[in-house]
């Protein structure tokens, strides 16, 4: 069975192979305006990216599902979503993600159009910094115990 069908039945929606889901980014025919900026922004700061690759949650009421956010960068361990309509609850969704402790990044770009760059930039430095911080503290305990 070829790397295309595996993806297809695995749900990954994709038009690549399998090399290219574990580290190659291309952007798709059937991405919206706003996900092929994102999808070129990301290649210019050099980070590889998956498209739409699903991930697991649990909605409010612990029910299971599995959501597609629009990009996962797998070098820094963080999904983007693009935000494309003010007529969708994207708070919604961030409450969740944020409940199942995955790092999504709302991007904005219908309302910051000039924007979106700097601020999806400083979004990823933060979020490594809080990791960062996260591990510094982790280790100075474990220092502690010795």
């Amino acid at each position: 069975m070829g790397d295309r069908r595996l993806l297809q039945i695995r749900g990954i929606k994709s038009h690549i192979g399998l090399a290219e889901v574990f580290g190659m980014s291309s952007i798709l025919p059937d991405m919206r305006s706003s996900e092929k900026q994102v999808a070129s922004f990301l290649k210019e700061m050099g980070l590889r990216w998956v498209f739409q690759f699903p991930v697991f949650v649990y909605d409010e009421v612990k029910r299971p599902r599995v959501w597609s956010p629009d990009f996962y960068i797998p070098k820094l361990g963080m999904y983007i979503e693009c935000c494309g309509s003010e007529n969708f609850n994207y708070k919604y969704r961030e409450r969740i993600y944020d409940m199942n402790g995955i790092r999504v990044i709302f991007v904005h770009l219908y309302k910051e159009r000039t924007k979106w760059k700097h601020y999806l930039f400083n979004r990823i430095r933060e979020i490594e910094d809080q990791r960062h911080e996260e591990v510094v503290n982790s280790l100075s305990r474990l220092v502690k115990l010795d």
